[in-house]
Parts: C-alpha cells; structure tokens; sequence
C-alpha cells in the first residue's frame, strides 16, 4: 500500500526486453535499506524490486502491466522521470490518501491552463472508469495522490500547485501525455455496493 505521497523522482537508465521487459531506475534512496522483493510505486505502478545497486534498483514488468498502463508504446524510455514512492509502513503519516499502485487505466492530458503560479490540467478519463471520478474525490495520476476539482463527462480537472510540480514529474507534463490513473479505492466499493442494491 502507498500513500500518493511522492518521496523521490527517479529515471530509466535501462530497459530491456528478455521475456518480461526489465527496467533500472535510478533513484535518490538509500538502496542499503531497500529489501530484494521490496515493492516501489514508479509513476504509480507498483514494482517489485529484483536487483540493486549503489543508486538504482530493477524491476521486472509483465506484459499485461505494459498493456493496462503508460509503460508502453512511447511511455517509458531510458532517460525518463518518474515519480517514486517506497511502501507505507505501519506508523507512517498518511497524507495523500490509500493507493494500491494497481493501474486502472490510462488517462490523456487534454488541456493546461496557468491559473495565478498554478497550473489547471484537464484529463480525459477511459469511459469505463469516469464514474468513479468525482468533485472533490481522490485519484493517483502517475503515483501522486491529487484532489478532483470538477467533473464533466469523462475529463476532469486538477490543479497543480508549484511546490507538487517542483518535486514530481508534474512540472514536466504536456498536453497529449498518457498518465497512469488509479482510481480510488473507496469509489470503487461504493459503486459495487449501489450495483448490488
């Protein structure tokens, strides 16, 4: 589990294909206390850690986690930033909200917009997963735990202030990008239980 609490930007410094695509990432954390097996959320997916290094660690991906997120196609590529968050340990502060690092799906940055030092950026969600977007909800977009401000149809708006885009990926985002989005957890079950009613 994960908070959507960004701890550290990382980048790809290798990815190859044998089987499984294998990923190294660079990383900012102490890699001494970082366990073989351990889990990280990298942009939001969560990864187990398969071998380490002074200042890297790898992870194997499956194809199917590929397909379901950014990962793919143009996605990840040697040099690219990604958001990083380590698993939450009992006694941790939660300040984002819970986050299980299971992409729902792939959501496109569809608008940006400055609005005073911050900056309003519309995604469009997958069909299948806008209903459990809501005003004022939760949702992870490449790992970072963010408010919904409004709602319309299948796009949606979040604000970024500068403190969020100085220390994610998010200051480097553009209009066109895939970003993982993970909807919240909570949503989900209420919207099961309502099906059930």
């Amino acid at each position: 589990m994960f908070t959507g609490i960004i701890t550290d930007v990382g980048e790809v410094v290798a990815l190859e294909q044998e089987g499984d695509l294998r990923a190294r990432i660079k990383t900012g954390y102490d890699t001494s206390g970082i366990d073989m097996g351990a889990s990280i959320a990298s942009d939001g997916v969560c990864l187990t850690v398969v071998d380490l290094g002074p200042d890297w660690y790898e992870v194997q991906i499956s194809a199917e986690t590929v397909e379901k997120t950014n990962i793919g196609g143009n996605g990840w590529h040697k040099g690219k930033r990604l958001n990083l968050e380590r698993a939450l340990k009992v006694g941790d502060e939660l300040g984002g909200h819970i986050v299980s690092g299971h992409v729902d799906g792939v959501a496109e940055v569809v608008a940006m917009q400055d609005e005073g030092d911050s900056t309003r950026v519309t995604l469009r969600a997958p069909a299948e997963l806008a209903r459990f977007i809501a005003p004022k909800g939760s949702v992870a977009l490449n790992g970072t735990s963010l408010t919904v401000n409004a709602v319309d149809g299948c796009d949606f708006g979040i604000n970024f202030i500068p403190h969020t885009k100085d220390v994610t990926t998010w200051g480097d985002v553009k209009v066109g990008d895939q970003i993982n989005l993970e909807i919240d957890t909570l949503a989900r079950y209420v919207a099961r239980l309502a099906e059930m009613s």
